[in-house]
């Protein structure tokens, strides 16, 4: 159960990290308020930035660990399991992730620039650039 739950809980982060990458842009160019705020913003972008950091130095997501170590080599997984991990555990070697990981961190980044959150010790509102 422990290693089911772990499972989710890595799905609703990887489905958080890429609806924000696509979101944000298109949030900026709609003018949606929510896509600029500034805690939401930096959530999104130190999740990705755990990710990639974890990538380029070789090591698995801590969350693959974790549920790996829960679930144990000779456990017959749920048939939901079985789906979110063909889901997330593409088989790639680990250095194509880093590589991954590092261009869509550098997306958040630069999302940071196009699409500027709402710093929430200014009082006056950012004029939008997207």
């Amino acid at each position: 159960m422990a290693a089911l739950s772990i499972l989710v809980l890595h799905l609703a982060i990887i489905a958080f990290n890429v609806a924000g990458c696509v979101l944000i842009p298109i949030g900026g160019w709609f003018r949606w308020r929510w896509v600029r705020e500034f805690w939401w913003r930096l959530v999104h972008l130190l999740s990705l930035a755990v990710v990639a950091v974890q990538a380029l130095v070789g090591r698995a997501c801590f969350l693959t660990i974790l549920q790996a170590d829960a679930s144990g080599a000779s456990h017959v997984q749920p048939m939901i399991a079985h789906w979110i991990e063909s889901v997330i555990y593409l088989p790639l070697p680990l250095w194509a992730f880093a590589i991954a990981y590092v261009v869509v961190f550098a997306w958040v980044v630069a999302l940071w620039i196009v699409v500027r959150p709402r710093l929430p010790w200014r009082q006056h509102p950012i004029s939008p650039r997207m």
